[in-house]
């Protein structure tokens, strides 16, 4: 069963299109991955699809609810959230206080809202830095806490924007971990991420955007021999 529909998603800025007649469904329970060169429309569609953008064109389905024209907070409310490529922590919060923060778009109790956002920190593991000034914190662990800040809104579909961006590779293992544990958790995501040996790890299906629309869409295995993508992708900067 599809958790998400795109369908016919159009975004234009003046004359450009960012994102033309791109279609596809995200099935409940699934990782589905997002790749293309950069400038494909990638983080323009998640806009698209969380309420930050309106669709010029056609319309994003979620859960059977026409989402277009829903602002952020409302989408959010209804069980869809994301992360940003660049994360931007409360930095003279605590960490706990942060994902407090996330929390409370479920609960007015502020013990509640506690009690989820450790919750959240004990699924990426940061239940033992509660206390410390999120400002501190090394790019591996913002990221971390950025997930679990929108974990504490208690997605059903949870967007990930380049959550691996900027990390070594024992930081992007331990995230790899934690969406394979996320999707345990029986919670959907979609995935933008330019390393190809992880997007195949984790994806369940993989839909390939290049200069705004959908180029094709598929099992791991079909988008990475499928020659299209070879050229416009994989062959540019992953050979």
């Amino acid at each position: 069963m599809a958790i998400l529909e795109i369908k016919n998603v159009s975004k234009f800025f003046g004359g450009l299109a960012a994102n033309a007649d791109v279609s596809f469904e995200v099935a409940q329970g699934s990782i589905m991955g997002l790749i293309g060169p950069n400038g494909a429309g990638k983080t323009t569609l998640f806009n698209c699809i969380t309420g930050y953008y309106e669709p010029s064109r056609g319309e994003v389905i979620f859960k059977g609810n026409r989402m277009n024209g829903l602002q952020p907070d409302r989408v959010c409310k209804l069980g869809m959230a994301r992360t940003w490529q660049k994360v931007r922590p409360l930095a003279k919060m605590s960490v706990l206080d942060n994902v407090m923060v996330g929390a409370l778009c479920r609960t007015n109790s502020l013990k509640a809202a506690r009690e989820i956002a450790m919750e959240q920190l004990q699924v990426v593991r940061m239940d033992g830095k509660a206390a410390f000034l999120a400002g501190g914190l090394p790019i591996g662990e913002r990221k971390k806490l950025e997930m679990a800040r929108v974990l504490a809104t208690k997605p059903e579909l949870l967007l990930l924007d380049e959550v691996m961006g900027g990390l070594n590779q024992s930081e992007s293992e331990e995230i790899v971990l934690l969406i394979l544990d996320i999707k345990s958790r029986g919670i959907t995501q979609m995935v933008i991420e330019h390393d190809m040996k992880t997007i195949m790890r984790i994806s369940d299906r993989i839909v390939v955007l290049t200069s705004g629309e959908k180029l094709t869409e598929g099992t791991p295995q079909e988008v990475v021999s499928n020659q299209a993508v070879i050229d416009a992708y994989l062959g540019e900067s992953h050979s």
